[in-house]
């Protein structure tokens, strides 16, 4: 979780302090270590539990696996380019008794597999966290949790965010932590249509949603009436969205399974109302509007 993903020439300590862009590799971050109550923190807020597999890019010291692995029971692995701090991370791994689950390599994050992970940690360069973005959206699960020491990802809008002292920090003013966190969005972009009988008679409904990461827009179309959609919220694969049409809200949330949605539906007319279930497919599929960035056109988010 320290950060220490080495690609070549090095970045001075004072670039990350002062001015991350001015790095003079743009796949270079040097060693920071990361307060130990910021580690804890960055897990209670991913909710890091006995089933979760954290990977840790720029791993350290091992802190952000090995407190993982000892107090919340779960396994992972970290990637360093640094090989005495790779040696350092699984001699703390096997003094705290956790060896058997969490393991250090000396590796490329850029070349590292992560699509095991259930919880992702990084502490990069805001630079490194763009480069990485793409890869990260296309290789892991939707659900995965990201969760970010100081530095965000552009234009991905973090689910949380909070700030918090961080005593013993060695670099930044005034001993201050960022920590962002993100939840990988499933794909909702699309055309879907399901049928339903709120009185019933069937009645076919067709939803067109535009994908922006996390955040989903779109229309609902039933008996000739289209109106926009409220409360449009997507969470992994966990989607919900509301409409009023002809005078009956109805409100939707369901699992988005491959080009399948699966839940329950709610019609409320007047004082009245009904619970339905909902089984909805996807007939069109539409990139997301992040799908098309290239790495290039992320970095200028930096600047």
């Amino acid at each position: 979780m320290d950060g220490s993903a080495r690609l070549g020439c090095g970045v001075i300590l004072a670039c990350l302090a002062a001015a991350p862009a001015l790095a003079q590799d743009w796949g270079d971050t040097p060693y920071v270590q990361t307060p130990q109550n910021v580690v804890d923190t960055m897990l209670e807020i991913a909710k890091v539990g006995p089933g979760d597999t954290v990977i840790d890019l720029g791993s350290g010291d091992g802190r952000m696996v090995i407190t993982a692995a000892k107090r919340y029971g779960a396994r992972g692995f970290g990637v360093d380019l640094d090989r005495k701090l790779v040696a350092l991370a699984n001699r703390n791994a096997a003094q705290a008794g956790v060896a058997n689950r969490a393991v250090f390599y000396q590796r490329d994050l850029h070349e590292t597999d992560v699509s095991s992970a259930t919880v992702m940690s990084i502490y990069l360069l805001p630079e490194v966290n763009l480069m990485i973005r793409t890869r990260l959206l296309a290789t892991l699960k939707p659900g995965t949790r990201v969760v970010s020491h100081d530095y965000g990802m552009g234009d991905w809008k973090p689910d949380f965010f909070t700030e918090l002292d961080a005593p013993g920090k060695t670099v930044g003013i005034g001993q201050r932590s960022k920590i962002y966190y993100w939840v990988v969005p499933g794909r909702a972009a699309g055309r879907w249509t399901w049928r339903l009988a709120p009185e019933g008679k069937p009645v076919a409904f067709e939803l067109a949603l535009q994908q922006n990461f996390q955040e989903i827009e779109g229309t609902l179309t039933a008996g000739g009436t289209t109106v926009r959609v409220e409360g449009a919220k997507l969470a992994g694969e966990n989607i919900a969205f509301s409409a009023t049409l002809g005078g009956t809200r109805y409100e939707f949330s369901g699992r988005i399974f491959n080009h399948a949605i699966e839940g329950s539906a709610r019609a409320v007319r007047g004082a009245e109302s009904r619970d339905l279930t909902w089984s909805a497919a996807r007939t069109e599929i539409w990139e997301p509007r992040h799908a098309s960035l290239t790495t290039e056109q992320a970095l200028k988010e930096i600047h």
